[in-house]
């Protein structure tokens, strides 16, 4: 075994690495970027290397520094580590980066770089497995296929088709394709993603199975010819092929089927004379699971290892797949084999991400004001955050991983949903939420699944309801997005008020809402909205305790309020503020929230969903005086970089036009012209960086649009 290990990635899976480091007594060293200094893995490691300067020109401060092979090398070499692992993403699948441990004389903790090139390459990875008996999607021919050689491949396949980078995967850059008319503009911007991705802007087109089923292969292979696989994880459950939630083992294979896959597996896996541990993914038919079709090869450990750590047991025990690796490695034979290989009860895993579903999955970021994530009974929480954290937008948008185990499906499903509604993140919105609402569909209960069935739920991204009983026809709050905003302005209420002194008596003059004499104290008025939204008017005023109670009596009522939103009918509700906790009393029923403040931004917590509450400022419509009654202002729906800008100051414009590409965490979003007009204002220039809600245009409507 080693001595020393450098970990070659950040997050969540560096910490992860780590972990199994130290309990094999490996000394583990850490690499980060200038913005990632004080991050969790490079708390969590015995030696840390910056990589790069942290200041001036060059500064090592985004996704760039984890890709500068080098200074990898460099580091590995100043802080005598033998081996290094590269963890998923940046330079796991690089054999370049590879080759380059291995010139240095270190370990690299993965396949060789011929395997790597090998399963790499897509179109090259077909034709391999293909030769070992390995059945693949049908799809288009030949390396490095122009625009005109891909339209000619669509069409003699037959739509609909699938675009793919062949130099990468994760669902990057991958385009589904229903239109032929479509067909050009979509491999332009599927070339375009897969350039900044991975470098490479390569594509093949296959035949698209409708409502497939995404199912892969865990294998594990040493260097002395011996292959075994560790059965399946259920990947469906997708959004713009990216894995939301993965489980094993499926329920939709047979004893017979899941031995087929696994051997097919195999042979993939000898074809490229693989060692270490990787996965074979496969597209099956859910009408017809025989029929299944090999996709591509992930020569690497994979997002969703745990579930197989947890659900599958090898000689009776759970298995680390991170030890294994390094087992491998380090020459080691694997210690069991195929028949000694079965599952352990249901295992299910929910990826966190920095994303907004409230407005189609957008990044987000921030910084984490406030954590809670979840415990008990068979959950494991693989988590790159702490407090403090700063998330951009230069890195993959995962911060963390929930995992639930249990003696069968139901359960572990319900544990999950569970450690979902625990989990508090202030500061930076998530998808946790969204994904305790999917987990609870009737159709993923019973395990119906296909890779299209959260496109077809939509109204999953907005939470309407909380899991507190109550009858909405009487309530007078009829949605969350009301009760959030009447805790918010509570909260602030509260913040607002002077506290009484200990004979229950405050100083009336000092409170927010001023002083009336002889009747009800006069409404405050907070203006609230949520990130590009429009602003609600939200009134309160404290009830007023009866006159015959008095001194410390007259305190029992500070906690009511009278409430008003918008033009509605007023109500009474109760706030109870206990440090990171505001109980919200509305109509009998008690909400919990968890808060937290940023300057004048109110966080609230609620079920695993978070929310932004904040002021809306009417000074902020100035910006768009100068342009007119009615102008737009376009605001940016996230965090990121400005890739493109497609049209000039003055130019006409019309609706749908695109005007800018924004890009973060990989992700592009096309910023369009609202209606006709004229482009009056233009804050940004292409390379520059822009924060969520920054004004980045203001259009003026031409008569007819407006």
């Amino acid at each position: 075994m080693f001595d020393s290990v450098l970990v070659a990635n950040r997050g969540e899976i560096a910490v992860r690495v780590i972990r199994t480091l130290r309990r094999l007594g490996v000394r583990s060293v850490a690499v980060h970027s200038g913005a990632d200094a004080d991050s969790p893995h490079v708390r969590a490691a015995d030696t840390a290397v910056l990589l790069g300067p942290d200041h001036g020109p060059g500064a090592a401060s985004s996704a760039e520094s984890y890709l500068h092979i080098e200074r990898i090398v460099e580091a590995a070499r100043r802080s005598g580590a033998q081996a290094v692992h590269p963890g998923y993403g940046f330079l796991a699948e690089n054999a370049g980066f590879a080759l380059a441990c291995a010139e240095a004389g270190l370990v690299f903790i993965g396949p060789s770089p011929s395997s790597i090139s090998l399963m790499g390459d897509k179109i090259h990875a077909k034709a391999a497995v293909q030769a070992a008996g390995v059945p693949v999607v049908p799809g288009s021919e030949g390396d490095a296929l122009d625009d005109a050689q891909l339209l000619d491949a669509a069409r003699a396949i037959g739509l609909p088709v699938l675009l793919k980078p062949s130099a990468g995967g994760g669902g990057k850059g991958m385009r589904l394709v229903r239109d032929a008319e479509a067909l050009p503009e979509e491999i332009a911007a599927a070339r375009r993603e897969a350039r900044t991705s991975f470098g490479d802007d390569t594509l093949l087109v296959e035949r698209w199975i409708d409502r497939p089923r995404h199912i892969e292969i865990q294998l594990l292979a040493d260097t002395h010819g011996n292959a075994v696989h560790l059965g399946e994880r259920e990947c469906s459950l997708q959004r713009r092929h990216q894995k939301l939630i993965e489980e094993a083992p499926s329920v939709l294979l047979t004893p017979d089927i899941r031995a087929a896959m696994g051997e097919a597996a195999v042979r993939a896996a000898r074809a490229c004379d693989y060692a270490g541990a990787g996965t074979v993914e496969f597209i099956v038919p859910s009408s017809d699971p025989s029929s299944y079709f090999f996709m591509e090869m992930n020569t690497r450990l994979q997002v969703e290892h745990p579930v197989t750590e947890l659900a599958v047991t090898a000689d009776g025990a759970r298995l680390d797949l991170v030890e294994q690796q390094l087992r491998v490695a380090a020459g080691e034979a694997l210690a069991f084999g195929q028949e000694t290989v079965a599952f352990q009860g249901h295992a299910i895993e929910a990826r966190i991400c920095a994303e907004d579903p409230t407005r189609g999955f957008l990044p987000t970021g921030g910084r984490v004001l406030l954590l809670r994530e979840p415990g008990g009974e068979g959950i494991r929480v693989d988590s790159g955050l702490a407090p403090g954290v700063v998330v951009s937008s230069s890195y993959d948008p995962m911060l963390s991983k929930i995992i639930a185990h249990g003696p069968d499906r139901a359960t572990a499903l319900r544990r999950l949903r569970a450690a979902l509604a625990e989990t508090r993140i202030l500061g930076v919105t998530t998808n946790a939420g969204y994904l305790r609402r999917l987990l609870s569909q009737p159709d993923v209960v019973a395990g119906r699944l296909d890779t299209g069935l959260v496109e077809r739920r939509p109204e999953l991204t907005l939470a309407t309801t909380t899991d507190d009983p109550a009858d909405s026809s009487t309530s007078p709050v009829d949605n969350l997005a009301d009760l959030v905003l009447v805790a918010a302005a509570l909260a602030r209420q509260r913040a607002l008020a002077p506290a009484p002194d200990p004979e229950g008596w405050s100083d009336p003059f000092a409170q927010p809402s001023g002083w009336r004499t002889g009747g009800q104290p006069a409404w405050t008025r907070h203006q609230l909205r949520f990130p590009g939204g429009e602003p609600t008017a939200v009134a309160v005023r404290p009830v007023q305790a009866p006159d015959r109670l008095a001194g410390p009596d007259r305190s029992q009522d500070a906690s009511r309020y009278e409430v008003q939103v918008r033009e509605g009918a007023p109500f009474t509700a109760r706030a109870v503020v206990d440090g990171e906790q505001l109980r919200l009393t509305v109509h009998g029923v008690t909400h919990s929230f968890t808060q937290a403040t940023d300057n004048a931004v109110q966080w609230l917590s609620i079920d695993g969903d978070s929310w932004a509450v904040h002021p809306h400022d009417p000074l902020e419509q100035l910006a768009l005086g100068a342009a007119g009654a009615g102008a737009a202002a376009l605001n940016a729906p996230m965090p990121g970089t400005v890739t493109v800008v497609k049209a000039a100051v003055g130019d006409s414009v019309t609706k749908g036009q695109p005007l800018l590409i924004l890009e973060a965490m990989k992700m592009e979003h096309v910023i369009t012209a609202p209606y006709d007009g004229t482009l009056e204002q233009l804050r940004v220039a292409a390379g520059g960086t822009v924060a969520m809600d920054e004004l980045l245009a203001v259009i003026t409507p031409t008569e007819e649009a407006s």
